[in-house]
């Protein structure tokens, strides 16, 4: 008999994702994998993001891997958890080359794999989009899911949250004409950066637009555009791009944004794409949340981008929404 009031009840037809994700053993070779980029001290505003992939994980224990809507069963992926990078106690740079490092390794040794980052504020975006490139040996586009435009300059406060697409434009590390940002939202940017993206190239989908044209329009768009010329599209996502109705652990928590079922459309639909093959997740703070309901967000939207894999190499990538 168990223990009063400590019963570990296991039912046999319910396989949870913690059940299916296991650890990386290291030497197998690895379809999908999980990776935690533990950073927030580069946040501009106060963050506990890096508390978020053991969240995150801790959540993985919650949830079934099973699709109700196609009746479908996610488990029939590849994935592995790689694990966290270790970051430097209180060197920003230094935990950016880390990261850039680590990640460029593990590419090298691993390189089918496509990552699914758990970051962390947004600055891990540009060590991380940089070892991507050096894995694809060729041009790349991405599509940023934001509020902020994140090309602040890097001369008033050095590498921050808000600057990761600044770093990748001056570093040559992508075209800004095959940059994609949807969700911008009133209020959050200065004048400045809205006519330096402009100026740059980049096309911006302001949360106007989202909440008034079909998500699947956007999302094509920005494929074409993300894809012209590129070898493939690295999707970051920063989940302050959610109203904060649905995000309330967000860093930059603000009203008027997104929400969860467009956005869980949006991710599917991107990651049914053949030439998508990064995935980040960025500035969900555990430390602000409640009840968890931003780690949850974040934990259906990873399965949403792995449900648009599945439905890829299944050969069903025709998403009817």
């Amino acid at each position: 008999m168990f223990p009063a009031g400590k019963a570990n009840f296991k039912d046999r037809y319910d396989t949870k994702i913690v059940d299916w994700i296991k650890p990386w053993d290291g030497k197998e070779g690895v379809k999908i994998g999980l990776i935690g980029l533990p950073l927030s001290k580069s946040s501009i505003s106060h963050s506990g993001a890096f508390l978020a992939p053991k969240m995150i994980r801790e959540l993985f224990a919650n949830y079934s891997t099973y699709v109700e809507d196609e009746r479908i069963n996610l488990n029939d992926l590849e994935v592995k958890d790689i694990g966290d990078v270790q970051m430097h106690p209180t060197d920003i740079i230094g935990s950016h080359q880390r990261i850039e490092d680590s990640l460029s390794l593990l590419y090298e040794h691993q390189p089918k794999m496509q990552p699914i980052i758990i970051g962390g504020d947004h600055s891990v975006t540009a060590p991380s989009v940089k070892a991507f490139k050096k894995k694809i040996g060729g041009e790349i586009g991405i599509i940023q899911f934001d509020a902020h435009h994140d090309i602040r300059n890097l001369e008033d406060g050095g590498p921050t949250n808000g600057t990761p697409f600044r770093t990748l434009i001056e570093s040559g590390t992508i075209n800004p004409k095959n940059l994609v940002q949807i969700g911008i939202r009133n209020y959050a940017n200065a004048e400045h950066y809205r006519e330096e993206a402009e100026g740059l190239g980049i096309t911006v989908y302001p949360m106007k637009e989202v909440r008034t044209r079909p998500i699947k329009e956007i999302i094509e768009e920005a494929i074409k555009i993300a894809s012209n010329g590129t070898e493939a599209i690295y999707v970051s996502l920063d989940i302050d791009v959610l109203d904060q109705a649905f995000a309330p652990g967000a860093v930059a928590i603000g009203p008027g944004g997104m929400d969860t079922f467009t956005l869980f459309d949006a991710v599917e639909l991107l990651a049914q794409e053949k030439k998508v093959k990064g995935f980040d997740l960025v500035c969900i703070d555990p430390m602000q949340d409640f009840r968890n309901m931003t780690s949850r967000v974040g934990v259906q939207l990873i399965l949403q981008f792995l449900r648009g894999k599945y439905r890829f190499k299944n050969g069903n990538n025709t998403n009817k929404l």
